[in-house]
């Protein structure tokens, strides 16, 4: 098989991108979007929506939709796709801007105007929720973009991020589908969060809110976040809690979650199965920091090669998110922190590759997606000086594989279903030829 010819090291390369490709198709809104489509409503038919794949999504449902359609939805810069009946805007993200106000406001006062006889296809991904930031009543976009930068800085997990967005917002957390009835209401939704919750996917717009506003509150507390008076006036006014499951406004309301990391990673699977590996998927809901994730999956590699649990080549899979708690000034994002970190804790590589990438093609708030792993990358970098611990300590993941040139570099990818990771055990013979071959073989970024 070529994938695992020693003397074809860049067969390994791409054999790790193009699980990442096969794993992106199998989520393409082209082929997800449409079967979730619901019968035409006697009415008008509105598409309102936010996030990554938001565009893409409306741009799937007005190729496969019959009766005329209006309606706008919001996507961050890079990732719009031209539609002919849905309005496309491009917003900020993660740290949320005046454009994205100013879209949630039309969007709410356009689902506002539907009536009984119409119909609202909603349409989320992830990166939604920071798109539609329209502060409740006496709040300000400033509070929210002061929270968001805290937050973010802080590695909070997307949970605590969305439950105090919810409870801050005019739009998030079913006020959506609540300014919207009596209108059938149909939430198709593309997640991006660990368990596919719909009511995290984009700070659930269109479903009910289980969230408190006492746990946003104990969001604020937990992380010693800095706000403002009227941000915690509001947290501690009954009526500004969100609508929850028994509410009557989501009488009419129907959602459907059409893709997610289990998707993308059962097509990853099936893809290196058929190029030979055995593939096991690990989990498809991985939280924590991207360091530690990274340390407890390099002990679960060597300890699964130590004991000859699976004859190599194998290949371990898992999807979720991870955060990074940013103590150093360097660049880079949680999937190329995960892979330097698990260079680093395996130590000898040679029986190893693995890549990590996020799936909207950004990882972070960098340019690139993610990064790679090969068998000779700890021996490259000892013979350029460069230090795995000394980039760990600066934050700085992204300097050290621009420097060996194992950078994954796709561009938006228009789709969000978070983190993806393989990790590969290779056969003993393949890793000691790369590594006797690595001086000769050269090392450009993997780019599309």
């Amino acid at each position: 098989m070529s994938a695992l010819d020693p003397h074809d090291y860049g067969a390994l390369r791409r054999l790790l991108v193009d699980a990442f490709h096969a794993g992106l198709e199998a989520v393409n809104p082209v082929s997800v979007v449409p079967p979730a489509l619901p019968a035409p409503s006697a009415g008008r038919t509105f598409v309102v929506g936010a996030g990554k794949a938001s565009a893409a999504m409306a741009r799937a449902i007005e190729t496969s939709w019959t009766p005329d359609l209006s309606g706008l939805v919001v996507v961050p810069h890079g990732h719009g796709v031209p539609c002919e009946y849905v309005e496309v805007i491009e917003a900020a993200h993660p740290v949320p801007d005046s454009f994205g106000s100013a879209a949630a406001r039309r969007m709410l006062d356009l689902v506002g105007a539907a009536g009984k006889n119409d119909l609202v296809l909603a349409v989320f991904s992830g990166g939604g929720s920071s798109l539609l930031p329209l502060p409740a009543h006496r709040l300000t976009l400033d509070d929210k973009q002061s929270i968001t930068r805290q937050l973010l800085r802080a590695g909070a997990p997307i949970s605590d991020i969305n439950c105090l967005r919810k409870h801050l917002s005019a739009v998030k957390g079913g006020r959506l589908a609540q300014a919207a009835q009596p209108a059938t209401f149909v939430n198709i939704l593309i997640s991006d969060v660990p368990g596919d919750d719909p009511s995290l996917i984009a700070s659930g717009p269109g479903v009910p809110d289980p969230s408190t506003l006492e746990e946003a509150r104990e969001v604020i507390s937990a992380y010693g976040l800095q706000v403002t008076e009227a941000v915690r006036r509001h947290l501690t006014d009954e009526r500004n809690e969100t609508p929850k499951p028994d509410d009557v406004v989501f009488a009419r309301v129907r959602t459907e979650v059409v893709a997610c990391a289990r998707t993308f990673l059962e097509a990853s699977a099936s893809f290196l199965a058929k190029k030979g590996f055995a593939a096991c998927i690990l989990s498809d809901r991985v939280e924590g920091e991207a360091r530690l994730v990274a340390e407890e999956q390099a002990s679960l590699l060597r300890q699964v090669a130590a004991d000859e649990v699976f004859a190599p080549p194998y290949a371990l899979l898992s999807g979720g998110e991870t955060t990074v708690t940013v103590r150093g000034q360097g660049r880079g994002g949680p999937n190329m922190e995960f892979v330097l970190a698990l260079g680093d804790a395996l130590g000898d590589t040679t029986r190893y590759a693995a890549i990590s990438c996020d799936t909207d093609g950004s990882d972070g708030s960098t340019s690139a997606a993610g990064a790679l792993l090969l068998p000779d990358t700890g021996a490259r970098a000892a013979e350029a000086d460069l230090l795995p611990k000394r980039f760990l300590d600066a934050n700085d993941s992204q300097s050290f594989f621009e420097q060996l040139g194992d950078l994954v570099v796709t561009g938006p990818t228009l789709n969000n279903v978070n983190d993806f990771r393989a990790l590969l055990v290779l056969p003993t013979q393949l890793g000691d030829g790369l590594k006797e071959q690595r001086a000769a073989i050269p090392t450009p970024n993997v780019a599309d």
